[in-house]
C-alpha cells in the first residue's frame, strides 16, 4: 500500500463528567433522553455527559478545540442548552472544516439508571446529530470508591477528509 492510497482519517476522543444535582425539578439528559429516574446533573446546559463527550471528541478530531472553547460555560446564551443542538452544530463545524464523521462509540459510568430502556432512542439521536453511526455502552462503577457522585462518559471519533 501506498502513502496516497492510505485515506486522511483523524481520530479524537471525548470525556465528560458531571456530579449528580440536587435539584429534583431537573431533568437528567443522557443522549438527548430524558429519564424520568435518577438525579439530574449538575451543568451549565442540561449537562448531557454523552452528547458533551461526543462533541469533544469530533472537535478534537478536526483540530477545532473543545466544547468549552465553542460554547463556553460563561455564555449565558448556553444556561440550559440541550446538547444534542450543540452537537449538531458541532458536526456542522466539523464538516466545514472539511471533514465527515464515519462514526462515534461512548463508553458511560454510572451505576443507575439503567441505559438499556433508552439506548435505542439515545443512538437514534445522537445518530441524527452527527449525521453518522454512534454506539452507546454502560459500565457499572461495580462500588469503586470516588466514582459515584455523578456520571462520565468516555468517547471516540472517527473522522474521514471530504474528497
Amino acid at each position: 500500500m501506498t502513502t496516497n492510497s492510505v485515506p486522511n482519517l483523524r481520530i479524537g476522543q471525548g470525556f465528560d463528567v458531571h456530579p449528580f444535582a440536587d435539584d429534583a425539578t431537573r431533568p437528567l439528559v443522557l443522549g438527548g433522553v430524558a429519564f424520568p429516574e435518577g438525579p439530574a446533573l449538575v451543568g451549565h446546559s442540561d449537562a448531557d455527559v454523552i452528547a458533551h463527550a461526543i462533541t469533544d471528541a469530533i472537535l478534537g478530531a478536526a483540530g477545532l478545540g473543545d466544547i468549552g472553547q465553542l460554547f463556553p460555560d460563561t455564555d449565558a446564551a448556553h444556561a440550559g442548552a440541550d446538547s444534542i443542538a450543540l452537537l449538531t452544530i458541532a458536526a456542522e463545524r466539523v464538516t466545514e472544516a472539511g471533514w465527515s464523521v464515519v462514526n462515534a462509540d461512548a463508553t458511560v459510568i454510572l451505576d443507575a439508571p439503567k441505559l438499556a430502556p433508552h439506548r435505542d432512542a439515545m443512538i437514534a439521536n445522537l445518530s441524527a446529530a452527527l449525521g453518522a453511526p454512534v454506539s452507546v455502552k454502560g459500565k457499572r462503577t461495580e462500588g469503586v470508591a470516588g466514582l459515584g457522585g455523578g456520571i462520565q462518559c468516555q468517547a471516540v471519533a472517527l473522522l474521514a477528509a471530504n474528497t
